[in-house]
């Protein structure tokens, strides 16, 4: 019988027939054997580590490609509501006269922000203005 444990333990060496040297090589094995499947057990826990991570990494992708693809709807939105309102585009006229820094804006309630171009063209038009809105005598 320990000859046939002898054999099956170090199949390339020679037979050993004595139990003791049978038995130590036994506890070898299984010391070694122990030793791998602990370093196995150690790398699986790093792997698990990695995998938890590159899930987290993902989620946090999905989360900025939805909130990506969210702003440039509302972008492509903006641009388009531009493209319809400012199909009247007119420049900006230029002032009379260049209002100093210690000048006051003549209406603060208008603000000093123009805009006139988001108003629809046929409320820009002053041309009938004399016949719909007469003057006040």
């Amino acid at each position: 019988m320990n000859l046939e444990k002898g054999m099956l333990l170090e199949a390339r060496m020679p037979v050993k027939t004595d139990k003791c040297a049978v038995l130590n090589d036994a506890i070898r094995v299984l010391n070694e054997l122990k030793a791998e499947a602990q370093k196995l057990k150690e790398a699986n826990k790093k792997l698990e580590e990695d995998i938890k991570n590159l899930k987290e990494e993902k989620h946090e992708l999905r989360e900025e490609k939805s909130l990506l693809r969210a702003e440039k709807e509302r972008m492509e939105d903006c641009v388009k509501a531009l493209s319809i309102s400012t199909a009247g585009y007119v420049p900006t006229p230029h002032a009379a006269y260049h209002v100093g820094v210690s000048k006051l804006i003549a209406f603060p309630s208008y603000g000093a922000i123009p805009m006139w171009q988001w108003i629809p063209p046929d409320v820009r038009d002053i041309s009938k203005d004399h016949e719909l809105r007469p003057p006040m005598a």
